[in-house]
């Protein structure tokens, strides 16, 4: 069974608290240096939680990842562009 997943940005105060963020999702990768936190959970609970995180004392934000809504299917150009370029002008 696949689930989707979101990633959840979290910005802390302090770092001492991101045994506690466990319990909201899986703690993927910490900042110490940049005081943040990449948090993985369902999809359908994204924006309960992010309303959560954001009232506890040591969170400063916490943003929702932008991803699922980019579009990552590119296409080619039908024609290539035709360069027109004059290098007899200056002689």
């Amino acid at each position: 069974m696949h689930v989707n997943r979101v990633g959840i940005a979290v910005w802390l105060r302090s770092t001492k608290q991101v045994r506690h963020l466990r319990k909201y999702g899986v703690v993927y990768y910490v900042s110490k240096s940049m005081k943040y936190a990449i948090l993985y959970c369902n999809r359908s609970d994204v924006h309960h939680l992010v309303q959560e995180l954001e009232s506890l004392s040591y969170v400063d934000k916490a943003e929702q990842s932008k991803k699922p809504e980019i579009r990552t299917e590119f296409s080619k150009p039908s024609k290539p562009k035709e360069n027109s370029y004059d290098y007899n002008v200056g002689i």
